[in-house]
C-alpha cells in the first residue's frame, strides 16, 4: 500500500470505530416507550395487557423505558378498585407500569377517585392521551 493509500484506510478506519462507539451510548440512554390502549371491559384483554407490559420490562430489563396502560370506555370498568383485575393492577403500577383511566369515561361512568385503584393516574381524556403519545414517538399496541 502507498503511504497515501495507507494514511485514507486509517482515517477512514478512525473515523468509523468514532461513529461506531458514540452511536451504543447515544443508543443505550434513549428509552423505549410503549402504549397500550385498553377499552375493554374484559379481564381477559386486560390480564393480555398486563402480561405484554410485564415481558416487554422483562425483554429490556435494566435498559432505559417507559411503559404506559391507558384505560377509557368500558376498559375503565378494570381499573376499580374491585375489579377482577386490581391486584394485576396494583402489581404493574409498583412495577413501574404507568396505568392512568380516562377522566371523561369517570365523569360519565359517574366514578370518582375513590371507585378506582388507589395506584392509578388520571388524564382528562384517554383518546388524547394515545393520540399525544403516538406524536410523541411511543410505540402503540392494542392488545
Amino acid at each position: 500500500m502507498t503511504r497515501p493509500t495507507l494514511f485514507l484506510a486509517s482515517v477512514l478506519t478512525a473515523g468509523a470505530l468514532t461513529l461506531g462507539g458514540c452511536a451504543t451510548p447515544m443508543q443505550a440512554t434513549t428509552p423505549h416507550r410503549v402504549v397500550f390502549q385498553v377499552s375493554d371491559n374484559d379481564p381477559a384483554k386486560w390480564n393480555l395487557a398486563l402480561n405484554n407490559a410485564k415481558n416487554v420490562q422483562q425483554e429490556y430489563g435494566s435498559r432505559p423505558m417507559q411503559v404506559e396502560i391507558v384505560a377509557y370506555g368500558p376498559g375503565i370498568g378494570m381499573l376499580k378498585a374491585d375489579s377482577p383485575t386490581a391486584n394485576r393492577v396494583t402489581e404493574a403500577s409498583k412495577a413501574g407500569v404507568q396505568i392512568v383511566a380516562c377522566q371523561n369515561t369517570m365523569k360519565a361512568q359517574k366514578l370518582n377517585t375513590a371507585d378506582m385503584n388507589a395506584s392509578i393516574g388520571y388524564v382528562p381524556a384517554g383518546v388524547v392521551k394515545l393520540m399525544t403519545r403516538q406524536r410523541e414517538g411511543w410505540s402503540y399496541i392494542r392488545p
